[in-house]
């Protein structure tokens, strides 16, 4: 018999380990900046061209290489960070495995230029599909620029898996987020086709969050400090009434690298338990640091997911020190035995000397002068005489009929509505009726139909937007005080790859200033007092819902606005909105669908009522 196991190529074996380390572009933005991080740079650029598909570059000022370390560093397990196995539980830098390099190398066209600071001359290497295609001397400034050209140019399936350009800058801007995040002593630049996109600084944490989400983030945050013998916990949560529907601006880094961790975002949630609306989520910056033998980051690739030795501890500390944070800070009600609120002195009167009370009586009131006993009698109301009640009624004509002493109280029946008006479950005009302030029932010949409002409203909108569409000037109702409204510079990118398509809706924006849309037109639909919010949850729309398969961007922007517009579960709705809805709806040409492929509408037929009921025979 045949042998038939064999050891793999060289150039084969990259490429599958390049299939684990380097998923994207933005994966290959993670590992050269850690690299240069971990080389020691205080200032690092980073240039992007087409979303990160046709080039990625990584600048640094760090230790550089020698010609020797240039070309091992491309070599699979060559790595400058560990030497023995116990080395991997005392990690103090990001990378270790000598991978990053090496499976970049497999699937692009690389050239790194290098110099360490004892060289006078530094190297260019160049690399295509893992083969060397020529090494020089040349002269460069210490540090190393690192080129990644055409990515998965040899593997034409793994590219064609590849998004447009936009979505994938948008994961690379990610990726730059949470590396310039980790470190706010480093200053960073980026650039995407040739547009800056941020420059940083050296700053503190809370600058670095400013620089990078817009100044308004500075109102939004809570500090958090705690130090305990297992973890020291610092950075900031949002507050409550700034949480969203996505979960954008949630972070957490432990030893100075990004983590996911479903355990320890559960201990934040909890921290914020009764203060949330439903469905949303607090935005936090949370830094841990902890023993380095403590916590084990070799389990995963990407190095994102990490194992913690003291889990649960770990959860009670975080949770402690998030809610107490919200409470020091006056966000959620505390209990606080030691001060006693009734003995602060309000602000408005720090500063003002006391004034003793004024108090004035009238020592000739008699409350009870001219007052006579009322004759007591049964079965009739009659009111006692009272002095002056003459006066009270000038200019009336009395009704004869309806004299003070024909004035009898009868035991009467009096009718109660069987539905409180205004409450969830009231019938309205046409036979309608909101169950649960979320349906719409109503009857027709063959029983009963049960209509989702939310979906129908969806529906409504939808094709109300896609109406607008068909003008060749969309309805648009300028506003007469322009709106200046705030975003980050990631915000501001989506606003801007669905400008064409929010201007086919009614949107109206002025040219944009770094982080400032001044908005000028709305659509007919948007109410102006919320434009802002629908405009945030617009943008969380999109993120959540990146890479659905939609007919064009209009159209998915149409969706995703009638998405924040329509009316939500648990609204009440008077008679005539039920029946505005109810009648809007079956004018439209989709009745039965939902924008989002879900059905709006169930009939009830009788007979199956009836069987329910067992009264079918």
């Amino acid at each position: 018999m045949a042998n038939r196991i064999q050891l793999l190529p060289d150039h084969v074996a990259n490429q599958i380990a390049a299939g684990e380390v380097v998923q994207r572009p933005a994966s290959v933005v993670k590992e050269l900046l850690e690299n240069a991080i971990d080389a020691g740079a205080m200032r690092i650029e980073l240039l992007v061209k087409d979303g990160g598909k046709a080039l990625v570059q990584v600048v640094d000022d760090g230790s550089g290489m020698s010609p020797a370390d240039a070309g091992l560093s491309f070599r699979r397990h060559a790595t400058s960070k560990i030497s023995k196995a116990e080395d991997l539980f005392h990690l103090q830098t990001k990378g270790f495995r000598g991978e990053a390099l090496a499976s970049i190398a497999a699937i692009a066209q690389v050239e790194l230029t290098t110099r360490d600071a004892e060289a006078e001359l530094g190297t260019r290497l160049r690399i295509a599909g893992d083969t060397v295609q020529g090494t020089e001397a040349v002269v460069t400034p210490q540090g190393t620029s690192i080129q990644v050209k055409n990515l998965f140019f040899n593997i034409p399936a793994r590219r064609n898996f590849l998004k447009s350009a936009q979505v994938e800058f948008r994961h690379v801007l990610d990726e730059f987020q949470r590396v310039a995040l980790a470190h706010p002593g480093i200053a960073f630049r980026m650039v995407h086709n040739e547009s800056e996109v941020h420059h940083l600084p050296v700053s503190n944490l809370k600058q670095r969050i400013d620089h990078l989400f817009g100044n308004r983030m500075n109102a939004r945050l809570v500090p958090v400090a705690e130090e305990t013998q297992i973890v020291a916990i610092g950075g900031f949560v949002c507050k409550p009434e700034f949480a969203r529907k996505s979960r954008g601006e949630q972070f957490f880094f432990v030893n100075d690298r990004f983590i996911r961790s479903p355990y320890l975002h559960h201990a934040v949630m909890a921290a914020f338990e009764g203060l949330l609306r439903s469905e949303s989520y607090p935005g936090y910056f949370l830094y841990l640091q902890v023993p380095p033998e403590s916590i084990d980051i070799n389990i995963h690739p990407t190095k994102t997911e990490v194992k913690f030795e003291n889990e649960q501890s770990l959860y009670a500390i975080l949770r402690s020190a998030v809610k107490h944070s919200l409470g020091q800070f006056n966000i959620a009600p505390v209990l606080d035995f030691e001060q006693d609120q009734n003995l602060e002195t309000p602000y408005d009167y720090k500063d003002r000397e006391a004034m003793l009370p004024g108090v004035s009586v009238d020592r000739n009131f008699n409350p009870f002068a001219g007052e006579k006993p009322a004759s007591r009698n049964t079965g009739s109301y009659r009111p006692a005489p009272t002095r002056g009640w003459e006066a009270r009624y000038e200019g009336l004509d009395p009704d004869p009929e309806l004299q003070p002493a024909d004035w009898v109280i009868e035991s009467e029946t009096r009718q109660e509505p069987l539905f409180d008006e205004g409450a969830a479950g009231t019938p309205g005009q046409a036979g309608l009726f909101q169950l649960g302030r979320k349906y719409i029932l109503t009857r027709i010949k063959s029983g009963l139909l049960l209509i989702d409002q939310q979906r129908a409203h969806q529906r409504v909108l939808y094709e109300q937007l896609l109406q607008n569409l068909s003008r060749r000037e969309p309805a648009s109702q300028a506003l007469l005080f322009p709106l200046q409204l705030a975003f980050g510079r990631a915000e501001m990118h989506i606003l801007r790859s669905m400008e064409e398509a929010l201007a086919g809706l009614g949107f109206r924006f002025s040219d944009a200033a770094g982080d400032t849309l001044e908005l000028t037109g709305l659509p007919v639909l948007v109410p102006e007092s919320e434009a802002a919010s629908v405009l945030d949850q617009l943008i969380s729309d999109w993120q959540r819902h990146d890479g659905a398969g939609d007919f064009s961007q209009v159209d998915r922007v149409a969706k995703e606005l009638c998405r924040a517009l329509a009316v939500k579960p648990g609204t009440p709705l008077d008679p005539e909105s039920q029946l505005g809805l109810v009648n809007d709806l079956f004018g439209c040409k989709e009745p039965a669908m939902s924008p989002f492929n879900k059905p709006i509408h169930v009939t009830l037929p009788l007979e199956e009522l009836e069987k329910k009921l067992n009264f079918h025979g």
